[in-house]
This record gives structure tokens, sequence and C-alpha cells, in this order.
């Protein structure tokens, strides 16, 4: 933390150095040609912003942008003082082209701050250094640095310098924190305590699974060592469908502790709405949120978003039909994990199945499997009644593994209110006939 907060304050001082020599030139009408950046030192270890500025090869014009969309997260008046002492007495700056913000009360950089600070009036150096805030610069396409959109018929470089938050977590507090769920990022963080060996799958259910741990292996030497990147779209869309409490949630969670990766669990009641383009929106910052993170995003219950589109017999399905052909193409274009989770196959539009690389069946547990599940399930702690035999509860009753963990919450909380360690078959029984009467089955 020590050499985080030292690099910062080492790259303060470097950048109120170069707007000083910068206003410097503008008063005193110098060359731009004439213009010396400053030297500067960082420590040389292991801080996010040091590992950022090698890893990305960053030059000192990029540095630039960067520490002044950056500054003021750490500085509110860094700007203000030093234009002050240019203009003690106040007046408009135009050529700076500072912004306000709503809350904010100090100055926030745009795009014009930046040719300013850059290029100064040379209309050259102003196009070139146009560059890094194109879509083709990498603080675009890896959502790290953009501009505020502005309103139509104004410059876009009058928009604020925006740092995405991860970013300016990393830099001035050497951690990324998750982002919180909200109505701007409708998703939240899902992960498990519990191991593959935990999830009990049909072996075809395994062997398909594997295929994406395959993919999350080797995509990116596919991609890159094999040259396939113009061929292959980067992204793996997947659909789990199956009986609600058969693993498709927990496979997903598993696959993102195996690689280390986040997942987040979209939620669908928060992302569709009944206003017509809200729900692109909606889907669009979760999906720019996640770009090149390399996140896992997981749609539960995806029906309601990506259902059948229907035949048009009204405006309002012709824009439902418009809403699902952008979420097809959006998906289709997210370069990471996307899994769609449905009770049902046929619930989701074909368009999105024929784009699927794997569609993966969670079938209810045969007999075999409950078992394995009702074994692996039961606490360490805990002792089965004589007259218990799982094997018989599993032939006899048809549970998912989810229904099999009810019941063992069950049954365990009544024994332990029992003050005793065993687990009698009674409890588990009525357990049982707890999860029957919550899905409305005859229980015998």
């Amino acid at each position: 933390m020590q050499a985080t907060s030292q690099n910062i304050i080492q790259s303060l001082d470097f950048l109120k150095e170069v707007i000083n020599r910068k206003l410097q030139h503008f008063f005193q009408k110098e060359n731009e040609d004439a213009f010396v950046y400053p030297h500067i030192k960082l420590e040389q270890d292991d801080s996010p912003l040091s590992h950022f500025l090698v890893t990305r090869k960053v030059n000192i014009e990029e540095f630039v942008i960067l520490l002044l969309a950056l500054f003021p997260h750490v500085q509110p008046n860094f700007l203000d003082n030093i234009i002050q002492q240019y203009l003690p007495n106040g007046g408009d700056f135009a050529e700076i082209g500072c912004a306000k913000g709503n809350n904010h009360r100090g100055t926030i950089p745009t795009g014009e701050t930046a040719l300013f600070i850059l290029a100064g009036n040379d209309v050259a150096k102003r196009l070139q250094a146009s560059h890094y805030f194109s879509t083709e610069h990498f603080f675009s396409t890896d959502n790290i640095l953009s501009l505020e959109p502005v309103k139509d018929g104004e410059p876009r470089m009058s928009g604020k310098m925006i740092l995405q938050d991860e970013y300016v977590d990393l830099f001035t507090m050497g951690v990324v924190s998750k982002p919180a769920f909200s109505p701007e990022f409708p998703a939240r963080s899902i992960s498990t305590k519990m191991d593959w060996s935990d999830l009990i799958l049909h072996p075809k259910t395994a062997e398909q699974i594997n295929d994406i741990k395959i993919w999350l292996d080797h995509n990116t030497s596919f991609l890159k060592d094999w040259e396939m990147s113009r061929r292959i779209k980067p992204g793996f869309r997947a659909l789990f469908y199956g009986p609600p409490g058969t693993g498709k949630t927990l496979a997903a969670t598993l696959l993102g502790k195996q690689f280390q990766k986040e997942v987040y669990r979209i939620d669908i009641s928060q992302v569709v709405s009944k206003y017509i383009g809200e729900t692109e929106k909606n889907l669009e910052r979760i999906f720019n949120k996640a770009e090149n993170k390399g996140w896992i995003l997981f749609f539960d219950e995806a029906d309601s978003l990506f259902g059948k589109r229907s035949n048009v017999q009204s405006a309002h399905d012709k824009y439902a039909n418009q809403e699902v052909s952008y979420l097809l193409q959006r998906v289709e274009d997210f370069p990471g994990l996307v899994i769609l989770a449905s009770n049902f196959k046929n619930n989701i539009d074909p368009a999105f199945v024929r784009r699927f690389n794997a569609i993966i069946h969670f079938p209810a547990p045969t007999a075999s499997e409950r078992l394995a599940i009702w074994q692996k399930a039961m606490p360490a702690k805990a002792r089965l009644a004589n007259d218990l035999d799982l094997s018989v509860i599993a032939n006899r009753y048809e549970l998912t593994g989810s229904s099999i963990i009810s019941v063992i919450h069950y049954a365990s909380l009544q024994t332990i209110n029992r003050g005793d360690n065993v687990i009698s078959k009674k409890d588990i029984v009525e357990g049982i006939k707890r999860e029957y009467e919550k899905e409305d089955k005859v229980f015998v």
C-alpha cells in the first residue's frame, strides 16, 4: 500500500508539472514544439499502477490522460489550484475545456482538457491526440477509460473523462472492489464452498461440462497461437436446461471457482422492463461492465429474456422481437462465457439455440445418483438411525439434488433440537413429505 501511495503522489507531482509547463507555454505564447515533458521515475515494484504501465506499454501521453482521469478521485481541487495561479481574478478559460459535476464541486477534466494538455492549440497534434479516445484504442476496447456521451450537437471531446471504477480502486487502493448490486448493475456475484466432487451429474452432462472447461483452458491459445480469431468469435455461449434443483447454478459457480473467474447472476426481474428500449439499456450496462473482465455471466430463468419471438400483431410485438434480436447479437459478441439457464429448452428462441456452443441437459437424478447425493450431503458429525436405509429412500422418492439438501437440512435441525446426533427415518420422511407438498406432488 505504501508503494501504491508513493507512486500516486509522484504521478500527481508529475502531472502538476506537465500542466504548469503547458500553461506557461500557452500564456507566454511559446512555440508548441518547444514543450518538453518533465522527467518521472516511479518506484519499480509490483504496485498496480507500475504493473499497468509496464504490461500495457503506456507512452507518456497515455500516462497523462490516465492521470487526468484519475486525479478528481484523489484530489478534487487539483486542477483548480493550478489554474488559479494563472487566473488569480478568475475568468473564462475555454481552451482547457473542463466541466463541473452535479455533486463534485471541483473541476472535472474532459476530452478537451486532455487535448489542450497534450497539444495546446496545434490542430495537427490535437487531431493526432484524438486517437487516444477512439474505439480502437485499448482505453476503449478494454473498457478502461472513456468520454461521457454529450447532447446532440455538442463536440464529443467536451464529454467528461470517465475512468472505470475498478481501475480507480486498483490504482488507489491496490484492489478491485466487486460492483455492488444496483439498478445500474442488476447482477450479483455468486460463489460456492463446494467442489466438483459434491456435484453429482449424469455422465453425459459431466462430459459436456468438461467441454466448457477445455474452452476456458485453451481458448486464448486457439485464437492467438492458432490464429483463429479472424474466423471464430471469442466468446462461448451455453444453455443449461432441466428441472429446478438439478445443479445448473452450482455448475456455473464451480466453473468460476476452478478458473478463478467471477460469476455474476443477472437478476432478470431488474433487467426486463415494460418500457420500450429499457431492457436493452439495462442489459447493455451489464455487458459493458463485464467486457474484458473475464467474468462468467449467468442468466437464471432466462426464458423471460430470451424467449421465443411472437408473430407481429401490434407495435409491442414488433419492439419485443427487436429486443430479442438485440439480445441475440449482444450475447454473440460478448468475448467471455455466457450461460443461460432454463427449465425447458423449448422455451428459448430458436435463433439463440442455433448459436449456442453447448446445450447441456441437467436431468433429474437417477436412483443411483440420488443415493450418491444423499451420502455426500449427510453431515459428517451425524449418524443414521438403524432403520434408515438411504438406498431404499433414494429408490423410493424421486427428488432433485436441492430437494435432498433441503430434506437433510430439516432432519438435521430436528436432530440437533432433540440434543441428539442420530438422524431418524421419521424426520427424513417428514422432510420428503414437505418437499413433495411444495411441488404439489402426491406423497405416498
